[in-house]
């Protein structure tokens, strides 16, 4: 069966509990964004995770739940794809709140990372940005559509089911993590610290639609040699020991894995129903070393999204990187200079691919429960990656995503989160927690 059996009557006092508190999910949604969860770098100092981690533990602690506040440490994610060297998590706590089943029912994981991206250019915004604002039925701030919509979406969904009384069979886990705008490193630590269940489901701003696939990615930096020489002095041919332009090098390599991501976009064995092919954007480039000088070489940094097609068999992308690399290669054997100088490739962090079935329990469910929280739903993908791969891949938790709020708005100057979207993913969180974990008539 997909899904227990739950009487009407429990699922509409649970629908007009959601809608009672409506007011206190935008007024959390406003404290949430006034703290300062700036995604950091490797060796930023903490800024207000700890706190934000606190007033979610003690709010969820006090609707009934056993909750888990705790910092990893760097052994929890130390050797992972995932971890730059020299992560740590000091000041910054992950959180899970465990409210526990009764028996006999499926375990369900709620999600959602409490970083945001930085908010400049700050004087481009038209309220301040870390003091969210309601303006024509929006909620205008930093976080608020990615994803502290999302976070508040789901802990008043387990608020309003606690406070009902509501009796799950399975144990309901609501759980926020630091990290995901930079590294992907909070889930993994939460999923290194125990945190699992039968199905998740990570509150991204989807548009209220199902993510059941999601693209991993790769980050390249490919450097190509030259040799330095005066720019205003008419070159001998470099055999004869002349200046190479390490920059126009550059651009015959990059040409070819242009020609690269030409071929995977014609390929029909790469298609993906939800997600596109692998695709490489050039997110970096430098070279030279004074302004009257042939550069000594160029360094190329591209960020390299692949589908579940293109990746290996535990959703990595080695098959993409030998192809990224057979490129380079192919092409300096061509080029004489590169032939005997040929280019480096650097490969650095790294995230995974993943999907989940349409026809699995926990899609058809929250598919299902949106329809009947007001919000027509179905399955898509997402063009990137998000932290349900994580738990899919490294938690035995396959996770979709599924949050209100439009991605499009996501990492923009004005973001924002519509009101109606916030208060109707809670709804669907929660009737989907009743059909997924099953509820005790006792």
């Amino acid at each position: 069966m997909t899904h227990a059996k739950v009487d009407e009557d429990t699922e509409g006092r649970v629908l007009e509990e959601v809608e009672r508190r409506s007011a206190e999910l935008v007024d959390l949604i406003i404290e949430l964004v006034g703290f300062d969860t700036t995604a950091r770098g490797v060796d930023d100092p903490p800024r207000e995770e700890a706190q934000l981690q606190e007033l979610l533990e003690e709010r969820l602690r006090k609707a009934g739940a056993e909750t888990d506040l705790w910092e990893p440490s760097q052994r929890d994610v130390a050797g992972s794809r995932l971890t730059p060297e020299g992560l740590a998590f000091d000041g910054r706590p992950q959180l899970v709140a465990r409210f526990p089943g009764v028996g006999g029912g499926r375990s369900l994981l709620f999600n959602g990372h409490i970083d945001v991206v930085s908010s400049e250019p700050r004087d481009r915004w038209t309220s301040d940005p870390d003091r969210a604002e309601v303006r024509d039925g929006n909620i205008y701030g930093r976080g608020t559509c990615d994803m502290k919509g999302g976070i508040a979406s789901m802990v008043i969904a387990a608020e309003a089911l606690a406070s009902l009384g509501v009796r799950l069979r399975g144990d309901l886990l609501v759980c926020t993590v630091t990290d995901e705008e930079s590294t992907g490193c909070g889930a993994l630590a939460a999923v290194a610290h125990g945190v699992r269940a039968d199905a998740g489901v990570v509150t991204e701003p989807s548009s209220l639609t199902a993510w059941v696939a999601c693209r991993g990615a790769v980050i390249p930096t490919v450097t190509v040699p030259g040799r330095p020489g005066h720019a205003g002095m008419q070159q001998p041919a470099w055999r004869e020991g002349g200046a190479v332009n390490a920059i126009e090098k550059a651009v015959v390599v990059m040409n070819a894995l242009r020609e690269l991501e030409d071929d995977w976009r014609t390929r029909r064995d790469l298609e993906h129903r939800y997600v596109p092919s692998a695709d490489m954007v050039a997110t970096s480039i430098s070279a030279g070393e004074w302004m009257v000088s042939y550069p000594a070489s160029c360094e190329v940094v591209y960020h390299v999204a692949y589908p579940p097609t293109q990746a290996d068999i535990d959703g990595w992308g080695s098959v993409v990187m030998e192809e990224i690399a057979e490129a380079i290669r192919r092409t300096a054997a061509a080029d004489p200079w590169l032939a005997e100088h040929p280019p480096t490739i650097r490969w650095s962090q790294e995230v995974p691919s993943a999907e989940v079935d349409d026809d699995s329990a926990i899609v058809q469910i929250v598919v299902e429960a949106s329809g009947d929280a007001g919000r027509p739903s179905r399955p898509t993908g997402f063009h990137s990656w998000f932290d349900g791969a994580t738990f899919t891949r490294f938690g035995s938790t396959p996770s979709i995503g599924f949050g209100p709020g439009d991605l499009g708005v996501a990492h923009t100057i004005d973001e924002y989160v519509p009101i109606r979207d916030v208060v109707d993913c809670s709804k669907a969180l929660a009737l989907s927690a009743l059909r997924f974990c099953g509820v005790d008539p006792a």
